[in-house]
C-alpha cells in the first residue's frame, strides 16, 4: 500500500501542473538564431525562460520568403500559444492565417501603413508588437550620405523586391532624392548571387554613392556588402553596425537589440494573460550612427566634423 501511495502522489502533482505554453518563432531571414537570443532576453524580463516554463518552436524561411505561408500555416496547425513574427514578411504571413492565436511582431516597417494594426495606440484584434520605423531612417541615411558627398548627383539604392516593404522603400528613396536634389537609381537583388552580379556591373551605375535598403537578406550579408563596396571604392551606408565594422563607410539605424527584446517582453506579457489589443505598438528609441574613418581615408573622403560629432561610434 505504501508503494502505491508513493507513486500516486507525484502523478497527482503532475496532473495539477499546467502544460508549458509554446511560442512559435516565425522568421523570413537567415539571422533567426541571433534574433531569438535577443527575444529570449525580453521573455526573461517577464519571468519566462526557454525550456523551463515556455517552449520555443522555431520556423525560419532562411531567406526564402515564399516559404513563409506554409510555415505560418504549420504553426497554426500546431496550435501554439503565441506566434512571434520577427520580420515584416513573417508578420504578414501569420496575420493572413489566424485571427485567434496572439501575434507579437518585430518589424522594420510602419505597421499601420502595411495593414498589420489599426493604429499604433490601439492595435486591435490579436496582434501587437514593436517597430523601428526603418522607412524614416532610410531617408536619414540618404541625407547623411549627401552630407558627406555634397557634390553628388546620383545615388544607387539597393532593394530586395521580395520584401513587402520594397515598393514603399523605393518610393521613399525617390521622394527623398527629389527633396535633396539627388537622382536615385534603384537596384534589385533577391539573393547573394544577385549581389555579386550587381556589384560586378557597378561601373555602369555611374553612382556617387550607395544606400543599402533595410532587408534581412542584406543584414545577414553585411560583411559581404562591405567587401563588395570596398572593392569598387564605393561610398556606402547601411542600417546595421556590422556593415561599418566590416569596412563599410557608414551605418545608421535602430538598435536591433531593443526591437527583438521588446518583442520578447510583449510576448511574456501576453503569455501571462495580457491582451495584444491592449498593448500599444512599441517604437524603438535607440539609434546608432557609426562612421568608419579608416574606410573614409581609403576612399580619400574628408568627413565633416559635424558628422563625426553626431556619430555614436567612430572606427579609427
Amino acid at each position: 500500500m505504501a508503494l502505491l501511495i508513493g507513486i500516486a502522489v507525484p502523478l497527482a502533482i503532475r496532473a495539477q501542473q499546467a502544460p508549458m505554453p509554446t511560442v512559435g518563432l516565425l522568421d523570413g531571414s537567415v539571422a533567426t538564431a541571433a534574433k531569438a537570443l535577443m527575444f529570449d532576453e525580453g521573455l526573461k524580463v517577464e519571468g519566462m525562460v526557454r525550456n523551463r516554463n515556455v517552449g520555443i518552436e522555431v520556423h525560419s524561411a532562411d531567406g526564402d520568403y515564399t516559404r513563409l505561408p506554409a510555415l505560418a500555416a504549420d504553426l497554426v496547425h500546431r496550435d501554439v500559444a503565441l506566434v512571434a513574427a520577427l520580420d515584416t514578411p513573417a508578420a504578414l504571413a501569420i496575420k493572413a492565417v489566424t485571427t485567434k492565436i496572439p501575434i507579437v511582431f518585430a518589424v522594420a516597417s510602419d505597421p499601420v501603413q502595411i495593414g498589420l494594426v489599426a493604429s499604433m495606440d490601439r492595435p486591435g484584434a490579436n496582434i501587437t508588437g514593436a517597430t523601428d520605423m526603418a522607412v524614416e531612417q532610410e531617408r536619414k541615411r540618404v541625407k547623411l550620405l549627401r552630407d558627406l558627398l555634397p557634390k553628388a548627383t546620383l545615388f544607387a539604392f539597393l532593394a530586395n523586391p521580395a520584401n513587402p516593404n520594397a515598393q514603399s522603400q523605393m518610393e521613399n528613396m525617390l521622394a527623398t532624392g527629389r527633396e535633396i536634389g539627388v537622382q536615385i537609381k534603384v537596384l534589385q537583388a533577391r539573393d547573394e548571387f544577385d549581389l555579386e552580379r550587381i556589384f560586378a556591373s557597378s561601373a555602369d551605375w555611374r553612382a556617387d554613392g550607395l544606400v543599402i535598403g533595410d532587408d534581412d537578406l542584406f543584414s545577414s550579408r553585411s560583411a559581404q556588402l562591405a567587401v563588395l563596396a570596398a572593392r569598387r571604392a564605393l561610398p556606402a551606408i547601411f542600417a546595421h553596425r556590422g556593415f561599418a565594422a566590416a569596412g563599410g563607410l557608414m551605418s545608421y539605424g535602430a538598435s536591433p537589440t531593443e526591437l527583438y527584446h521588446q518583442a520578447g517582453v510583449y510576448s511574456g506579457l501576453v503569455l501571462k494573460g495580457g491582451r495584444p489589443a491592449d498593448l500599444p505598438v512599441f517604437q524603438t528609441r535607440q539609434t546608432e550612427f557609426i562612421v568608419n574613418l579608416r574606410t573614409a581615408q581609403t576612399l580619400r573622403l574628408a568627413v565633416p566634423s559635424d558628422l563625426l560629432e553626431h556619430a555614436t561610434e567612430v572606427i579609427k
